[in-house]
């Protein structure tokens, strides 16, 4: 139980904090400043909770954890779950706090989409084979360097979170031009919620993630498996 509750308010912080992020400031800190606030808010969310639940907060890591034998299916239902609440729960508490001021200049929203919380949606000229492939090869490198930095043998230990909160970063700043930038299913679940448009894109957020979390599991297998020389 400690574990799903763990990634229930990560998952809320990721959603509150980096979301929020483009929302409140998305402007003044544009995509670079947006992806960064994605990834410092990850590294410390690995520093948090990882030593708990090893800091999934993202049903695409915890559907290659489950790939790489890492996880049962049963615990890995669990913290789907978990996470898709606390995404939820994140979103209600931005949307609260945008409602509370609603002649605020706030950032990131796209207002002929309905998409006030940075939801992710098709940005203007992008396509939806294009955010396809581009959510299913960033979360793929995503979740590679995530199951090389905690691997037991070969991983990094204490500085592993500092190569997944970079590499979360990496990925939002490529990808947000393109559909916002997910990698995320239950990063975008949440803001779909309130977002009247977003459930248009919404399958890309899933597909994309899960396909490149599936990827990276059996490339990483078949990386960490061999005993070639270098």
């Amino acid at each position: 139980m400690k574990k799903y509750l763990a990634e229930g308010i990560g998952t809320m912080f990721l959603v509150l904090l980096a979301c929020g992020s483009a929302v409140l400031a998305g402007p003044s800190i544009n995509v670079i400043g947006v992806g960064l606030c994605f990834g410092l808010t990850l590294l410390c969310l690995v520093y948090c909770i990882g030593n708990i639940s090893g800091c999934h907060v993202n049903p695409a890591v915890s559907f290659a954890m489950l790939l790489s034998g890492r996880m049962d299916a049963k615990e890995f239902c669990g913290y789907v779950v978990s996470q898709l609440i606390g995404a939820a729960v994140g979103a209600a508490l931005l949307y609260a706090f945008v409602a509370l001021a609603p002649d605020f200049n706030f950032g990131g929203t796209t207002e002929a989409s309905g998409n006030y919380l940075a939801a992710n949606v098709l940005q203007e000229g992008a396509t939806s084979g294009m955010a396809l492939l581009a959510e299913c090869l960033l979360t793929f490198f995503f979740v590679m360097v995530i199951l090389g930095a905690t691997d037991e043998k070969k991983g990094f230990g204490n500085f592993a979170g500092i190569a997944i909160g970079l590499a979360l970063g990496l990925v939002n700043i490529v990808g947000i031009t393109v559909d916002n930038c997910s990698v995320n299913p239950a990063r975008s679940f949440g803001p779909a919620l309130f977002s009247c448009n977003a459930w248009g894109d919404f399958w890309i957020m899933v597909v994309g993630p899960l396909a490149g979390a599936a990827l990276a599991a059996i490339c990483w297998k078949a990386i960490n498996g061999c005993n070639c020389k270098k």
